[in-house]
């Protein structure tokens, strides 16, 4: 398991040192600058990049901010907060995004794993039908739809949300963003979840395990579940990176400070240190998330442990 863990965490660096390189690359590429101030000559433009180092070739620019990023300094923004640390940007909405979207995810995924439960066990009734209905609207339906019904029901009729995000009040406040968000990742689990399990109940090993007498929860959660897991675990590890990262249209809805408002104004205004710092930590939490669903699989099922270790 240890030679396993380490192949994996070997790669998840690698991965972000090339996913850094390639950043750092499309950033000069991209049209424009940052300093478009009109009233900004050419002398003053050339003294500016000479000032943050942007006139240096981009592989010295590339192990500067790599050192330096070791050190905890992403640098300092251009022009969305003049010679702000990118650290101290981040550090004021990454955790409101994180929070937020930590509580979609579990509010989806235990609510579409309990849905997708019922689906399965009770297929072809009229239950199966309420979940299946219930999956497709979550789907179909974009979560800012969800967010502007839910801001208006239970933040203007009824009061009993906030509806703007108040970080006096943050857990009152990430209710209704939490479950506008959650409702994609509620019905894309559940939707898996029916069907795997389908597929796991009508199995040969499942009659086996009936026929020596295993039942009830035993027979579910030891037997069943497990085996489903995999793939619905493959389809929720990329879900918690997009809930965790924020979504921009439910934080302008809920005027929710995140980071998704903040990487678009980076974006629009060429701020080429908060747009590689977020990138990058997009990135990272991805690889992160990925690398446990990883060590997950081999929990779950030791025989891709040891077939990736023969391999």
């Amino acid at each position: 398991m240890k030679k396993y863990v380490a192949k994996r965490v070997i790669t998840a660096i690698f991965t972000l040192l090339v996913i850094l390189l390639v950043l750092f690359i499309l950033m000069q590429l991209m049209p424009g600058s940052p300093f478009n101030d009109e009233k900004l000559n050419a002398d003053q433009k050339a003294a500016l990049y000479a000032k943050y180092g942007l006139d240096q070739p981009v592989f010295i620019q590339f192990f500067r901010y790599v050192g330096n990023m070791l050190r905890g300094d992403f640098g300092v923004s251009y022009n969305i907060s003049k010679n702000t640390p990118i650290s101290q940007l981040i550090a004021t909405r990454l955790p409101v995004s994180i929070a937020i979207g930590g509580f979609a995810v579990a509010i989806g995924a235990v609510i579409g794993l309990i849905l997708g439960l019922i689906a399965a066990f009770r297929h072809d009734t009229i239950l199966d039908t309420i979940c299946t209905i219930i999956s497709v609207i979550g789907v179909s339906v974009p979560s800012y739809v969800f967010a502007l019904a839910l801001s208006y029901q239970f933040g203007y009729v009824w009061q009993v949300f906030p509806m703007l995000y108040n970080s006096a009040e943050a857990l009152n406040s990430s209710v209704l963003p939490s479950v506008s968000l959650s409702m994609f990742t509620m019905a894309s689990i559940a939707r898996f979840t029916r069907t795997e399990m389908l597929e796991v109940l009508g199995s040969e090993y499942m009659l086996l395990a009936e026929s020596k007498g295993i039942s009830g929860a035993s027979l579910i959660f030891r037997h069943a579940l497990r085996n489903a897991l995999i793939p619905i675990i493959t389809v929720l590890a990329p879900l918690i990176v997009d809930l965790m990262t924020g979504s921009l249209v439910v934080e302008k809805i809920f005027a929710i400070p995140g980071v998704g408002s903040l990487l678009v104004n980076a974006i629009q205004s060429n701020d080429y240190n908060v747009v590689i710092s977020l990138s990058f930590i997009y990135s990272a939490l991805y690889i992160a998330i990925m690398l446990v669903v990883d060590i997950l699989y081999g929990i779950i099922d030791p025989r891709i442990r040891l077939a990736k270790d023969n391999g």
